[in-house]
């Protein structure tokens, strides 16, 4: 998926966000929002670094607005880096059960369904509304990741636009599989 013969390598970071948006149009989600930021003044381990970042939410047309994909894109002086990120707001804590299962079953899920030969972390998050609330109101957030690797970028947008849709499908299929389904809010991910 990520060979391609000829192709002009992604050097920059506007390349990089179209290719991305692309890739994900074409897999039926739309852009909810985009925030670009560029610092220069470092110091200390990054002294004298530039940074040019751009964040990208998107929806589908019909999910809950609890779904999303989040993408985050980096220009460094060392050069591009960037992830795409299903992220699924769940339950209470108190409705999800065992959390050591929970991130067995969908750590299971996540290589079943995501495209090998990838970095995928996984992270299953908790966060209490506030400091008094019970343990079991805590907040549960899923967020499945696809580090996109330098050897997509070097083969161009093409391929990272075709990693991102399919990334995009996979992260479908993962919304219907049983993994996801029971962390879901009570709803139809798709509507």
């Amino acid at each position: 998926m990520v060979s391609g013969g000829g192709a002009v390598p992604l050097l920059t970071l506007e390349p990089l966000l179209d290719a991305v948006r692309e890739g994900l149009l074409e897999a039926g989600w739309e852009m909810s929002g985009l925030q670009k930021t560029t610092s220069y003044a470092f110091e200390g381990r990054w002294a004298g670094d530039s940074s040019r970042s751009a964040y990208l939410f998107f929806h589908r047309p019909g999910t809950p607005d609890w779904i999303s994909i989040d993408v985050f894109l980096d220009e460094t002086s060392r050069g591009l880096k960037g992830n795409l990120a299903l992220v699924v707001e769940g339950p209470p804590l108190a409705d999800i059960g065992d959390p050591a299962a929970v991130l067995s079953q969908l750590a299971d899920a996540t290589k079943e369904t995501l495209p090998r030969g990838y970095r995928t972390p996984l992270t299953l998050r908790y966060r209490l509304p506030r400091v008094g609330a019970h343990v079991s109101q805590a907040e549960t957030e899923v967020r499945i990741k696809l580090h996109i690797p330098a050897k997509a970028l070097q083969a161009g947008s093409s391929a990272v636009a075709a990693l991102a849709s399919e990334t995009a499908r996979s992260f479908r299929d993962l919304l219907h599989g049983s993994a996801l389904g029971g962390l879901a809010q009570g709803e139809d991910p798709e509507g």
